[in-house]
């Protein structure tokens, strides 16, 4: 295998890390499990802002949230 697998863990941390760069102050970035509705990863930027993403595993869930993290960083940038 070329690509050398990510945990959970570092994606987190990669998702952190990424979200702290573009808008500053992060409060919480995680997953869960929600018994309904699969897996949920959020980042929470303040009280009321936040950013989620759901997956059927931890690790989809984690990717759609870095993709939607990315999208709105871009679209910033392109301003």
């Amino acid at each position: 295998m070329s690509k050398d697998l990510k945990t959970i863990d570092e994606r987190i941390e990669r998702i952190y890390k990424l979200a702290k760069e573009h808008f500053g102050e992060v409060r919480f970035v995680g997953i869960k499990k929600h018994t309904k509705i699969g897996w949920v990863a959020k980042i929470q930027f303040d009280e009321f802002e936040s950013l989620i993403a759901e997956g059927v595993d931890a690790v989809d869930a984690l990717k759609k949230l870095r993709k939607r993290l990315r999208k709105i960083i871009d679209r910033y940038n392109m301003v």
